[in-house]
């Protein structure tokens, strides 16, 4: 879930810690996420460096279930028990359980992570945070909470995000090249004010923590457009979160020009365009609770 004060996508998964007050769009953005980077977390999942298949799995900050379902699928044996703080995102997840045959394999948890203590998550094997920990308000203690959480030798899997994903070509859209760079540059001061951790790293904090670092993870992500038909609503959605924290900052013309790229009924709409890409970094870093 999207904390109520960020406006833009997280990409990542699972997500932070404060309710939303848009549930809804917040939750597409997630399930299309999901969709379009399907394979990247299915790779994750197949990287972890486990001992043993877990049995008992917990997501922290689990959003609409992209992680949830990737490692239900990866683990055939466990359960999960999904945390988040929006109701709605865990309803949804509720849904899709079902749907899926797994309902008896998920049991869903709302909490926010930045309150002590957390609630009964039993004793898991594996806990997984995807783009989660960095809108934690306090994420030492979270860290700690983590570490305390697992059982002895058990793994914790955080991913996080080293930036929001772009979708056009360097040269795009016509008449104003380097568009998406400027919305993304405009929404660096409302980000560092309100999500510092965004990108940070994260092997310190998890030592810190008393966590042992076994492993890291840098992962391109570059899919081109033909790969999937969800890439145009991924990016269209997208885009139309950032303008709403850059709108302030963007030019008159690079204002139009974004206009123009998310109004569906135009001939130029993002929607409509056959050159898209999803680029994006992210990094995991497997840390052992000795």
């Amino acid at each position: 879930m999207t904390p109520a004060h960020e406006h833009t996508p997280h990409h990542g998964g699972s997500h932070g810690h404060h309710p939303e007050h848009d549930d809804s769009g917040q939750a597409e953005i997630l399930d299309l996420d999901a969709e379009v980077l399907a394979e990247h977390i299915a790779s994750i999942t197949a990287w972890l460096p486990l001992k043993a298949e877990p049995r008992q799995i917990v997501d922290l900050g689990c959003g609409t279930g992209a992680g949830t379902f990737a490692l239900l699928e990866r683990f055939p044996k466990a359960h999960v028990s999904a945390v988040d703080a929006s109701a709605g995102h865990l309803r949804l997840l509720r849904e899709k359980a079902r749907a899926r045959g797994v309902s008896d394999r998920v049991r869903t948890v709302q909490a926010d992570l930045d309150t002590s203590p957390w609630p009964d998550l039993g004793t898991p094997d594996l806990v997984w945070a995807s783009a989660s920990m960095h809108h934690m308000a306090h994420p030492d203690r979270a860290l700690r909470s983590a570490h305390d959480l697992l059982a002895p030798g058990g793994l914790f899997a955080v991913v996080e995000l080293d930036g929001f994903p772009r979708f056009l070509p360097a040269d795009a859209p016509e008449g104003r090249p380097g568009l998406e760079e400027r919305a993304h540059r405009a929404t660096d001061g409302f980000h560092a004010e309100h999500v510092p951790h965004r990108g940070a790293d994260w092997g310190p904090m998890l030592t810190a923590a008393g966590f042992t670092v076994e492993d890291e993870r840098a992962i391109t992500v570059n899919i081109e457009g033909d790969r999937s038909e969800a890439i145009g609503r991924y990016a269209h959605r997208s885009l139309q979160r950032i303008r709403g924290v850059a709108a302030p900052a963007l030019s008159p013309e690079d204002l139009a020009a974004l206009g123009e790229l998310l109004d569906v009924d135009s001939p130029h709409s993002i929607l409509h365009r056959d050159d898209l890409a999803v680029r994006t970094e992210r990094t995991v870093w497997a840390a052992r609770r000795t």
